[in-house]
């Protein structure tokens, strides 16, 4: 259980430096922010693999550019689907 809290808090981080970095935000608070991160993650170690500092299982560098290029289309998304409004 602590795990879990430990990824979610670590989620949350990578997916608000995300979206400083990117100066955009993600839908939904500190929720978006989990997801983002956590999605980021993803993105992020299967593109870039899992070099660098880990932190609850996630390499922190690939974790946050993996959490921009989330932020940065879920922005264009959102962007694309108000215009059509």
């Amino acid at each position: 259980m602590l795990h879990l809290i430990w990824v979610l808090i670590v989620g949350a981080v990578i997916g608000a430096i995300g979206s400083l970095i990117v100066g955009r935000d993600l839908p939904g608070g500190w929720i978006g922010n989990i997801v983002g991160g956590l999605v980021g993650a993803w993105v992020g170690g299967n593109l870039l693999g899992g070099w660098g500092p880990q932190v609850a299982g996630m390499a922190i560098l690939p974790a946050i550019i993996g959490a921009m290029i989330v932020v940065f289309l879920v922005s264009l998304l959102i962007g694309a689907s108000r215009r059509r409004a």
